[in-house]
């Protein structure tokens, strides 16, 4: 056998990545999941006002979309870092801690949502206004038109804005675990920086090139087959 093949195979010797990888990868899994699916919540229905209350909106009212505006601003200006210190008392009182996956779950959520919102905003933009303009001389009423016109055309531009903030929230999760939130971001300071092991270093690299990469194709996947344009 190689020296380069050994060199492989003595890395799954390594006790932190036998004992520690699988559960620091679940930990990033649920951090994202989690954050995710409340970054969907939040963000579709922001997007959707955002576009809703612009000029030329379904409800155009410059009061509400400057304030929206401002609101989604502030929450992308923030770097994540400096978001995810400034919550700590705001995390403590929704969770209880600021410590472990779920404590990072409220700042990923909130740093995220705004960039998805601007995502959704954009996707609802790019939706004919004359095919919403019709269905409105038709009759149907602007919450009607939200949901059975404006979503369904924009849902591709919206899952693959999606698909993006996924990615971003997963770049996030490292960065809140090297401060405390678990999972891979932690397992690489703690013992690739921290403890001099490369090894470790590389392989939690690897893994979350990974994810990102599933997610990726899994997102352009259900773009394109919602597109049927």
């Amino acid at each position: 056998m190689s020296v380069g093949a050994s060199g492989v195979f003595e890395v799954f010797d390594n006790r932190v990545l036998s004992e520690r990888l699988p559960d620091a990868t679940l930990e990033t899994i649920q951090m994202v999941g989690f954050s995710s699916l409340f970054t969907l919540l939040l963000g579709l229905p922001l997007g959707l006002l955002l576009h809703a209350s612009s000029p030329g909106g379904l409800w155009p009212s410059a009061l509400a979309h400057r304030a929206l505006g401002l609101v989604v601003n502030v929450g992308r200006s923030l770097p994540f870092l400096i978001l995810l210190i400034a919550v700590i008392p705001f995390t403590r009182f929704v969770v209880g801690t600021n410590i472990g996956p779920e404590a990072a779950v409220v700042p990923l959520t909130l740093g995220a949502s705004p960039f998805f919102a601007r995502l959704v905003e954009s996707a609802a933009r790019e939706v004919d206004p004359n095919t919403v303009e019709a269905v409105v001389v038709m009759g149907a009423s602007r919450s009607q038109v939200v949901v059975k016109v404006l979503v369904p055309e924009a849902l591709p531009g919206i899952v693959a804005g999606f698909t993006t903030t996924i990615v971003t929230i997963v770049s996030y999760s490292a960065m809140a675990g090297s401060v405390g939130g678990g999972g891979l971001g932690y397992l690489a300071v703690s013992y690739g920086y921290n403890r001099f092991q490369t090894d470790v270093m590389v392989v939690t690299v690897i893994v979350l090139v990974a994810i990102v990469q599933i997610i990726q194709l899994a997102g352009d996947f259900a773009a394109r087959r919602l597109d049927h344009r």
